[in-house]
Order: C-alpha cells, then structure tokens, then sequence
C-alpha cells in the first residue's frame, strides 16, 4: 500500500478541505440559521442509532413538492447534518425560494461502522423519506439525492448499486448529485499515493475497497448522475469524475461532468448563491422532473 507523505497543513486543507482532520481538530460547526417561512422537524429517526437522524426543512403549504436529500461530508468520520455549510443555502435557494422540501441526512461514523454500512444508512434514510414525503406534503416520486465530500463517494455508491439501496427498501429516485468526491474509484485511490486518513476508512483490504468504490459497482440503469469537482484540487478529483462519467455514458446511463473554480469547502457551502454554478444544478435538476 502506497501513501502520500505529509505535505503540510495548509495544503492538506487545500486538497480535500477541512474534512481531512482529526475530529478533536475540527472547528465547531456553525448551526444553521432560521429561514422565514420554512419550518423545521429536527433529528427525526430512521434508525435506532442516535446518529440515524434526519432534519426535515419544510416550506409554506407543501404540496407535492420535489424531495431534496443532502447527505453531508466530513471525511466518513465526523460532520453536523444541521452545519450552515451543509443546508443554509440550500434551505434559502431550493426551499424558501423553490418550494422543495430539503432533507439533511445524519449517519454513523468511522469506526463505529465502515463505508459500506454508512452507504446503508442513507439508503435507509431514503427509503423513510420516500415512505414519510406524503406527510410533509412532498412527492415520493420526485426525490433527488444529494452529496458532499464523503457523502458525494455514498450517494454516487447508491446510484452506481441499485441493489444496495433496494435493500434497505430504497425506491428508484430521480437523480443523484455528487459534490466532489474523490473517491469514485476507491481502487484505485488507495493502490496509489494518497492522504493517510484514507487508510483508516477504507482499511487494507483491496477486495473492501472494491466493495465500496462506485466505479467498480457501477450496473447499467444507472439514474442521471451530475459530478461536480473541483478545478482547485491537487488529488484527482475531476479526473476520476470524468472517468465515472465516461463509464456510466458507455454503460448506456447518463453522467454529467461540471467541474468548478471553487474550493472543495466552497463547492458545498456556496452552492445556493446566484451563480452560474447554482443555475447549472438548477437545470440538472429540472431535467429530471
């Protein structure tokens, strides 16, 4: 096994962000701000962990609304469902201003679970979410899930592995959105240099790796996919979502590729301004309804 030797701190978070540190290292994660018409069910479960919550982000008068699942990042080993980063703009561009009903997802950690239990997890949240939409006024049929970081690597995991989702109960959904993962091709990550952290999530073991990696499971009828990556990173992040897009295109699915002059940070918590970026997501999302 191959690893990357230490290169620095301030590079370290340029790369992949502040999600690389150890917890005890992380800064406090700002809570999300209160949005004028749209109310909040906050850590309903899913599950009977008490990390398998999910806060639900409503708007005025609901009816059939589109379902947007966000699933957030933090190298699989930590993170805050309810961070500002993760829903504020979100909540103000797709809920207040869309009237979508936004569900910010919650999973266990590394090590008390591994990837692929994770992956499990928001497939279980999914499918509480497809069988609880009716009763928040939103529409089973039109769910698109969302992920950053180390959730972007667990949504891409459910929608190349239609199986995986379907065995916590999951039904087909729309569409799926990765916020720059760099482990789309969980391989071939770790048989090349790569930030030490990687090895404690994905252990040693090539056929784990495999298991958990979205290129190696990827079966055909693959729902829309949109890659987004970063332009700023050093460690491959375009690269290997060109190389998924590419192989779900010849697998006869389709993958879009919009890389982005933004940090890996600013990919998630700037997502929601007006921008070229938002209006791209925008119309991703508008082609699948």
């Amino acid at each position: 096994m191959k690893r990357l030797l230490p290169f620095g701190f301030a590079l370290l978070l340029a790369a992949v962000g502040a999600a690389t540190l150890p917890a005890a290292a992380q800064p406090e994660a700002a809570a999300a701000a209160p949005v004028a018409g749209v109310r909040r069910i906050a850590d309903l479960p899913y599950g009977p962990d008490p990390r398998q919550r999910m806060d639900v982000y409503l708007p005025a008068n609901a009816r059939t609304a589109p379902v947007l699942v966000m699933v957030h990042g933090g190298a699989w080993m930590f993170g805050d469902k309810a961070a500002a980063s993760v829903v504020d703009l979100k909540i103000e561009h797709w809920v207040r201003e869309q009237g979508f009903v936004l569900v910010s997802v919650g999973y266990r950690f590394v090590p008390q679970v591994d990837v692929a239990q994770q992956a499990q997890d928001v497939a279980r949240a999914l499918a509480a979410v497809q069988s609880q939409a009716p009763s928040w006024g939103g529409d089973p049929s039109r769910v698109v899930l969302m992920g950053h970081s180390a959730g972007a690597h667990l949504v891409a995991l459910l929608a190349a592995s239609a199986p995986l989702a379907r065995q916590q109960g999951a039904r087909p959904w729309l569409g799926t959105v990765a916020l720059d993962s760099a482990a789309l091709d969980t391989a071939a990550l770790m048989e090349r240099p790569h930030l030490r952290f990687y090895d404690r999530v994905f252990g040693a073991d090539p056929a784990f790796w495999r298991r958990v990696s979205p290129t190696e499971q990827l079966a055909p009828g693959t729902a829309p996919l949109l890659l987004v990556c970063s332009t700023q990173r050093r460690d491959g992040s375009c690269a290997q979502a060109r190389a998924f897009a590419d192989r779900v295109t010849a697998r006869g699915g389709h993958a879009e590729l919009l890389p982005q002059d933004l940090s890996h940070g600013a990919i998630d918590a700037e997502l929601g301004l007006p921008s070229g970026y938002t209006s791209a997501v925008d119309g991703f999302i508008r082609s699948l309804r």
